[in-house]
């Protein structure tokens, strides 16, 4: 009978532990391109590394991500370990973050930025970046384990992403702000910004709408602050207004966050999301700027140091992880497969176990580069035989002055008609948003046909100024 009941426990201790999608997942994005080198053992290499060097064990089954001052924890670095732990199918370490997380919550249910070990709070309140990515992790987690659990997956990102929504997002403006307590308009930190999450959020809750736009602002910023700047490539500065000027708010940081260092460097890795999973249209012209400035500019990857002026000329005198890997993952929509394959080959060499902020990086983007860092079907609208006249479909900015955005079912035909009844564009959707430019068009009155294979269709009007 002991034995039975052994068996027993261990088949449903097998049970719990099964995932959907298995390590390595090697996913072919449905854009960009991929290094020719990939290779999924180096993610699981840097994996290995990092759950060694970083993670540490705390009691009731918590864990915890060791900082740059390893007796300290951050939220990010949590969020971070979630992303991680997901996506490698490691539950128990996934758990124990996400236990460690609300643990040491705040009374807006965002993680208190700064722990002393295990416990006690050093760093009040939140950091947004960590909720985002904490969020998605957990969207994750549901997809790899489902809900059913000790945890309930689904019912803590609703949660975790309601929190973002009302104390991480300015309102009115949906500028994100970097924390739960301050920013938004005159302050925000654009390495922040994660529109491919937004856009699962928006799925995710039934709230489509608030986070395209949410999304739509993110880009906005980024070119204010490109332009504002006369910045060379995507050399973004690491905290700005969302007018993209430099905000007075921002003295406390280093360089008055005018400069592309070590916030600003995970910029191209955040964007570069967007564009493979989404095909968006902003991220590409990001992303490919962010790529071209270390293949023309700087004369390749090799070449990388850690910190920029925003008109292109050196600040840092380092070559790491950090910002290597996140050009690296630029690369991807950057059109030249020698130059991303020579970046894989650089990101790979680089040895910093002992750096927790780049080595961690690193486990990141290689995860992305190597096919691991996937959207789940669970957070996309795609249904093959969807009806599209029980959809939501929604179209914005209207009025426009040359870009709109569709929200509607996968595999649906948009159709554009001009004041005239002529057909001015056509396309067949590949994710569920969709960007089309009339920048070229006459100002007038237009209409926005969404139909699908059974020839039933939605028309919508938009005024294009």
């Amino acid at each position: 009978m002991k034995n039975l009941f052994l068996v027993i426990v261990l088949l449903l201790t097998a049970e719990s532990q099964s995932q959907t999608q298995p390590f390595p997942a090697n996913k072919v994005y449905g854009n960009g391109l991929m290094a020719t080198s990939k290779s999924s053992q180096d993610a699981q290499t840097n994996y290995d590394t990092w759950k060694t060097n970083f993670v540490e064990s705390c009691s009731n089954g918590r864990y915890r991500v060791k900082f740059d001052v390893s007796s300290q924890t951050v939220s990010e670095g949590i969020a971070y370990g979630m992303l991680l732990s997901a996506y490698k199918g490691d539950k128990t370490l996934f758990d124990g973050l996400w236990l460690y997380y609300k643990d040491n919550m705040n009374s807006n249910k965002v993680m208190n930025w700064k722990i002393n070990g295990c416990s006690g709070t050093i760093g009040q309140n939140g950091a947004t970046d960590a909720e985002l990515d904490a969020a998605f992790a957990l969207i994750v987690a549901d997809y790899q384990w489902a809900s059913a659990g000790t945890i309930n997956y689904k019912n803590d990102a609703t949660s975790l992403i309601s929190a973002i929504k009302n104390y991480e997002v300015e309102a009115n403006t949906y500028v994100l702000k970097p924390g739960d307590q301050f920013g938004g308009s005159q302050i925000t930190n654009i390495s922040y910004f994660s529109p491919a999450y937004y856009r699962a959020f928006g799925v995710f809750t039934n709230d489509t709408i608030f986070w395209n736009q949410v999304a739509a602002k993110g880009y906005t910023v980024i070119n204010n602050n490109l332009t504002q700047n006369n910045a060379v490539g995507g050399l973004v500065s690491d905290w700005c207004e969302a007018s993209g000027a430099y905000s007075s708010q921002a003295g406390g940081y280093a360089n008055g966050g005018k400069l592309y260092t070590y916030d600003a460097a995970r910029t191209p890795w955040r964007i570069a999301v967007d564009y493979v999973w989404n095909g968006n249209a902003d991220a590409k012209i990001y992303a490919k700027k962010s790529s071209d400035f270390v293949r023309v500019n700087l004369g390749g990857s090799v070449n990388i140091k850690d910190g920029y002026n925003q008109n292109g000329t050196v600040s840092g005198q380092w070559h790491n992880a950090t910002f290597v890997g996140a050009f690296a993952c630029a690369a991807m929509a950057g059109e030249n497969q020698g130059h991303l394959d020579t970046s894989y080959t650089d990101l790979k060499n680089l040895n910093e176990p002992n750096s927790y902020f780049n080595h961690t990086l690193k486990t990141l983007y290689s995860f992305l580069l190597t096919g691991n860092f996937y959207l789940p079907p669970t957070a996309t609208l795609s249904n093959e035989n969807f009806d599209i006249e029980k959809s939501t479909v929604t179209l914005y900015p209207n009025p426009s002055s040359d870009r709109i955005t569709i929200s509607a079912p996968w595999q649906s035909t948009i159709s554009i008609i001009s004041p005239l009844g002529n057909i001015i564009h056509q396309q067949k959707t590949t994710s569920e948003i969709t960007e089309i430019n009339l920048a070229n068009q006459s100002s007038g009155v237009y209409f926005v046909k969404i139909s699908n294979d059974d020839f039933k269709s939605v028309t919508k009007k938009i005024i294009l100024k």
